[in-house]
């Protein structure tokens, strides 16, 4: 067989980020003796071994630097695995290519952001290499899921923007959807590591979650992309807007639509806290998070850093992730916590329907936290007649210190049907269906002949 056309992998040190695990475990323990082998392979071997002296030798030989196994990885690629940022520096001072991507599309910088090699990731992204928000390629066409969108036939031709940087329309099959992105743009350099981390995951957990998701007070999930760059999340759109554009138009809302909107909320997250066999947890319930449908009822969206129950957490969330002005207590002391955070949150939506009033709006949003870890509480400025039927206790109650004393949404429901009742009654003295003329007549002229016989 031809030297050049001899399929060769280099199979020490630490595997592509995204190569399947059960192949990675294959190649556990294998071993290879790097005397007499292909002298491309050796490269990989002595880029291995931080042997700056050996790969210049074979780089001055004329040995091409960007040589790539049978795997499509390069030298460069197992430097950056390793963590070794004098080999790393050497190879691209050799001409190596800044962003190749192996057969499962994991480039350098990948590599080195999910081995959490600092140095290398800053000498890399000095040197021009790119953030890869690399999609979550199959080994085999039969793995493809059946959610799996073919992206051109999402047609963004006169697309909007629907949240800076994240989610634009399209349409698709005839209809209009909303398209949730994962790119390079949602990364901050602050902390790069972390945040590309918990990016990728967030993805991969809200796909799964949506999956399992269907209720008419909830977003619905229609599909996704996750064979290409950049992956997507696709579901239906609601042109009506979210909750935080509604409260922005019309201001403070009658108790009897707040308490309407309320339900939606609650019965939609009462189908994720009651989810089979593990509850979901939102952990993001804030009114740009809620949406508005054709109808007018409330739908939950937005499941980006929600989670189930048992789930543990890589990282405890930041404000990065959610919005700081309507998490619990619990969560900003990274406490223990579960499907009452989002019970918390709720209370918070339910009180600025009716008050018209961001939470604790005169301060910033990182300082809306201690705010609730010191026990301080939003204000009830709206007239008392506004919180009638135990609608103030009831926020009071879903907003307690105290977790376990917060109400389930099993509960909350069947206390907001009895206030959705009661508020639509009408007094039995009011005819509002006559003519005002007619009424007259009836009261004062009907009413006292019928007396006086």
């Amino acid at each position: 067989m031809d030297l050049k056309t001899q399929p060769l992998r280099f199979t020490l040190g630490k595997q592509s980020s995204l190569a399947p695990e059960r192949e990675r475990e294959e190649r556990v323990g294998e071993e290879d003796d790097p005397e007499g082998i292909d002298p491309r392979v050796k490269l990989m071997y002595l880029a291995n071994e931080a042997d700056l002296d050996g790969i210049k030798e074979l780089l001055d030989s004329g040995l091409d630097v960007n040589f790539r196994d049978i795997d499509d990885r390069t030298a460069l690629h197992v430097a950056a695995c390793q963590g070794l940022t004098n080999v790393v520096s050497l190879l691209l001072d050799r001409g190596a290519d800044i962003d190749p991507k192996d057969r499962w599309g994991s480039t350098p910088l990948a590599d080195a952001i999910y081995y959490k090699n600092n140095d290398v990731i800053k000498l890399l992204e000095k040197r021009g290499a790119k953030p890869l928000m690399a999609p979550m390629h199959v080994r085999h066409a039969r793995e493809v899921p059946e959610y799996e969108i073919d992206p051109k036939e999402l047609d963004f031709t006169n697309s909007d923007e629907i949240t800076k940087g994240t989610y634009r329309t399209a349409s698709w099959r005839g209809i209009q959807v909303a398209v949730k992105m994962l790119t390079e743009e949602v990364l901050v350099d602050e902390d790069k590591v972390s945040i590309w981390s918990f990016f990728r995951k967030a993805f991969r957990d809200e796909l799964a979650l949506l999956q399992k998701i269907r209720h008419p007070n909830v977003v619905q999930f229609l599909g996704a992309v996750t064979q290409s760059s950049p992956m997507m999340i696709v579901t239906e759109y609601l042109p009506k807007g979210d909750l935080r554009a509604f409260l922005k138009q019309r201001g403070a809302l009658k108790p009897i639509t707040a308490v309407k909107f309320a339900l939606d909320i609650a019965r939609g997250m009462s189908y994720l806290h009651e989810n089979k066999p593990e509850a979901i947890i939102h952990r993001d319930l804030e009114p740009s998070n809620i949406l508005r449908d054709d109808s007018g009822h409330l739908k939950v969206a937005d499941f980006g850093v929600s989670k189930l129950l048992t789930v543990k957490e890589d990282r405890p969330l930041i404000c990065q992730d959610t919005s700081c002005r309507y998490i619990a207590p619990e969560v900003f002391k990274k406490e223990e916590y579960d499907t009452k955070v989002d019970v918390f949150s709720f209370a918070l939506i339910l009180q600025e329907m009716i008050e018209n009033c961001l939470p604790f709006a005169a301060q910033q949003d990182n300082e809306v936290p201690k705010a609730y870890v010191a026990k301080e509480r939003p204000p009830f400025r709206a007239p008392v007649k506004l919180y009638r039927h135990g609608l103030r206790e009831l926020i009071e109650e879903c907003w307690n210190e105290n977790p376990a004393k917060r109400p389930a949404f099993r509960q909350i429901i069947l206390r907001l049907e009895f206030m959705y009742n009661t508020l639509g009654q009408k007094s039995p003295w009011k005819v509002t269906s006559l003519p005002v003329a007619v009424c007259y007549c009836i009261v004062y002229l009907y009413v006292p002949a019928l007396l006086l016989a």
